[in-house]
């Protein structure tokens, strides 16, 4: 969870920068920069929130990480559960710090 508050608090910093300073994909340098990867999966009554983080320095690839947090589709909460409604469906929002 902690990684991905991060990761999250990390796109969002990104997001919000100044426009003067934004560069287009096509312009940033991808021989030096952090790669990561969103992914949810849905397993029978549970959900896997996949995190996969690629550093790459001068080209190569210098470490990978994988985190997975696993939830229950549709966890219980005090309000009445929609069954339509499940965290494989819910909105990703990401912080970049």
């Amino acid at each position: 969870m902690k990684y991905i508050l991060t990761i999250m608090t990390l796109f969002a910093l990104w997001s919000c920068s100044n426009p003067e300073d934004e560069q287009k994909l096509e312009q940033l340098d991808k021989k030096s920069a952090r790669e990561v990867t969103l992914k949810t999966i849905t397993q029978g009554d549970s959900v896997l929130h996949i995190t996969v983080q690629n550093i790459w320095y001068n080209g190569d690839k210098i470490a990978t990480k994988n985190d997975t947090i696993k939830t229950a589709a549709a966890p219980k909460t005090w309000n009445k559960v929609d069954s339509t409604q499940t965290l494989s469906k819910v909105p990703i929002f990401v912080t970049v710090q």
